[in-house]
């Protein structure tokens, strides 16, 4: 059983970083997605970042060039370093894995969520 738990949440100005991390315990195999997910109180929750595979990772359009997923297996944990931070990006940060290693953009293909870490961002 894999469990993850957030932590680098905060409150930024517009333009600020912010830097999530999300321990696991348990193991998580090379061949696990692991991605970030954000979600706003009545919208759909949305992929941020996912990584797989030897690195490959995928962003979404609206945080290419900002946002970096990464991960440190010595110490499982993953990450997202989180730049040029926009007031729409304000929102509850989840880190899940997927034990699958496939579809790895799609939420419903997780199987292992924490309990998330809130992003507030202010013009």
């Amino acid at each position: 059983q894999v469990q993850l738990v957030e932590s680098g949440g905060g409150s930024v100005q517009a333009g600020g970083s912010l830097r999530l991390s999300c321990q696991a315990s348990g193991y998580t195999y090379s061949r696990y997605c692991m991605g970030w997910f954000r979600q706003v109180p009545g919208k759909e929750r949305e992929g941020v970042a996912a990584i797989w595979g030897f690195g490959s990772t995928s962003y979404a359009d609206s945080v290419k060039g900002r946002f970096t997923i990464s991960q440190d297996g010595a110490k499982n944990t993953l990450y997202l370093q989180m730049n040029s931070l926009k007031p729409e990006d304000t929102a509850m940060y989840y880190c899940a894995a997927n034990k699958y290693g496939t579809n790895c953009w799609d939420a419903d293909w997780y199987n292992y969520w924490g309990p998330g870490t809130q992003v507030t961002v202010s013009s």
